[in-house]
């Protein structure tokens, strides 16, 4: 039997409890601190480099109070992604990014000076940004449990009071009372060695969704970005400078263009590899470039590449909800998801607020996280405190539909959770049935991902390491299944969702599609106000 069985857990009570370390949770931890909120902030990974953006750089959605300037940044996408965006949203996002970006110049980020001496703020270097927030949330007086990842939310017949989950580090399991929780725990990348991606699983949707709430755009989760085949780093924007060729040299028709992912796809699908060279970025670029992402040329350097002048094999590797825009469903300004006390940020929280159905890439992903961490951040603070007193004699119970137990593994665990993991990889990363959707292959995809949510539902999961791998499974398989139950029920191609038994857009489908449910998984529509497509 594991010790763990007879340790004790760490108890600890906050009025917000913050689950996630990256942009968004590092901005709700502050903002919520901010308002008086004693803040713990728990993080599966190290908070402060950990997840997709502390490794990266990232483009930023900021635009100055100009009225045509906002008006444009506006319009860039809303076409694009279906026309699912909310006007007024956009305007609250990009005034808080606005603002939070200058605080980050103000608290010593040290971004570089345009060509005018001025400081360039539409970038952040990651590794810089989240160094820099971890000692923001630290000097705020927050707590961080690092290494601490959640495996359930806790509720009382009030709403949800806290998550307990386990210190992977040292083995010992914790819990945390809160009046509020936020989850910021990103999107899901269904561990597909995206680099960062690694601990972004849709832990934060399953146990949401265990609460009661719903999600929404779950459909627009499909996204795959150009990498080579010998490396983590996905950042798509670099390959606008490339040609494409086959291994004889011929140029492969069409995979610069805006559908170029799609070619590359159906071209790696019919066993033709695809080799690109950035022999499009004029040499003066090609240093700014270098210093602009410096980790996106190391795999290169290491192995005497010169990718500006030789040519590399590509693959395209999925990044799921962690590019797209699906998550949680947000039903105020204060970022809460309909459950009492519970609040969502970041990629966990549905990004078609400000893209509607079209990626936010890097820039309106960054602006949202640390916006919508802030609107969190502040309102579980407010709800925290107007419980008062209230909160201190609450017993909350946990939500996993899976038992969690404090007895040792049993036999064969590891391996049976990594055949659940394998078995929904090959659901989700196939070009054939994520990027390239039939109702066909979506609903034999389908009555898979049920078996497969079936023969995890009940098993026991230990508090233990080992026990987060299987939840991580777990969320992995709900993600899927709310993914491809959006897809099916939207019978069109709409921003980045594409069905190729419907490839046109129907005006009839111009709404949002809700999604829910655990062993029954259901999807219902929501109209889009006439005054969010007011552009």
């Amino acid at each position: 039997m594991s010790s763990l069985a007879f340790q004790e857990p760490l108890q600890l009570t906050a009025d917000v409890l913050v689950i996630g370390g990256g942009p968004a949770g590092t901005w709700a931890a502050l903002t919520a601190a901010a308002k008086g909120a004693k803040v713990v902030l728990a993080d599966k990974g190290y908070c402060g480099s950990s997840g997709a953006t502390a490794p990266s750089g990232t483009g930023v959605w900021y635009v100055k109070p100009e009225a045509r300037q906002r008006e444009e940044a506006k319009a860039s996408r809303y076409a694009m992604g279906g026309k699912l965006a909310e006007h007024a949203w956009m305007d609250r996002v990009l005034d808080r990014t606005y603002s939070n970006m200058n605080r980050l110049g103000l608290a010593g980020y040290p971004f570089p000076l345009d060509h005018e001496g001025n400081p360039y703020k539409r970038s952040l270097q990651g590794p810089e940004y989240m160094r820099l927030m971890r000692k923001l949330v630290r000097k705020a007086g927050v707590r961080i449990l690092d290494h601490s990842p959640a495996l359930e939310l806790l509720a009382d017949e009030h709403g949800v009071a806290g998550a307990a989950g386990v210190r992977t580090q040292g083995g010992e399991p914790w819990r945390v009372l809160a009046g509020a929780v936020v989850i910021a725990t990103g999107g899901c990348a269904f561990l597909s060695k995206a680099l960062g991606c690694n601990v972004l699983t849709g832990d934060g949707y399953l146990m949401a969704a265990e609460a009661g709430a719903s999600l929404s755009g779950m459909e627009f989760s499909n996204a795959y970005a150009i990498c080579p085949t010998f490396s983590s780093v996905t950042k798509t924007a670099y390959y606008s400078y490339a040609s494409f060729f086959y291994e004889d040299g011929t140029v492969v028709e069409g995979a610069g263009s805006k559908k170029g992912r799609s070619v590359i796809a159906r071209n790696l699908l019919a066993g033709r590899q695809v080799y690109a060279k950035l022999d499009q970025a004029p040499e003066d670029l090609q240093p700014l470039l270098r210093v602009s992402q410096t980790n996106f040329f190391l795999p290169f350097d290491r192995r005497g590449i010169d990718p500006f002048k030789d040519a590399f094999p590509v693959t395209l590797r999925l990044e799921g909800t962690v590019r797209g825009t699906g998550g949680i469903r947000i039903t105020d300004e204060q970022c809460g998801t309909g459950v009492p006390g519970l609040y969502a940020a970041g990629d966990a929280a549905t990004r078609e607020l400000i893209c509607g159905g079209f990626t936010g890439g890097g820039s309106h992903n960054a602006a949202w996280a640390m916006s919508s961490g802030s609107f969190a951040g502040e309102g579980a603070a407010d709800y925290a405190a107007a419980l008062g007193r209230h909160a201190a004699g609450r017993t909350p119970a946990g939500l996993s539909v899976s038992p969690l137990a404090q007895a040792g593994a049993a036999p064969g665990e590891a391996a049976r959770t990594a055949e659940f993991t394998a078995a929904v990889q090959a659901e989700v990363k196939p070009y054939d049935i994520n990027l390239f959707r039939t109702g066909e292959g979506l609903t034999a995809s389908l009555g898979r991902l049920d078996e497969l949510w079936q023969a995890q539902r009940s098993r026991p999961i230990t508090v233990s390491p080992e026990g987060v791998k299987a939840r991580e499974a777990e969320a992995m398989t709900a993600t899927a299944r709310w993914m491809y139950a959006s897809a099916l029920a939207r019978t069109e191609t709409r921003g980045m969702h594409k069905r190729e038994d419907f490839k046109e857009s129907d005006g009839a489908q111009h709404h949002r599609l809700i999604s829910g449910g655990l062993d029954e998984v259901w999807v219902q529509p929501e109209q889009v106000a006439k005054e969010r497509v007011a552009l």
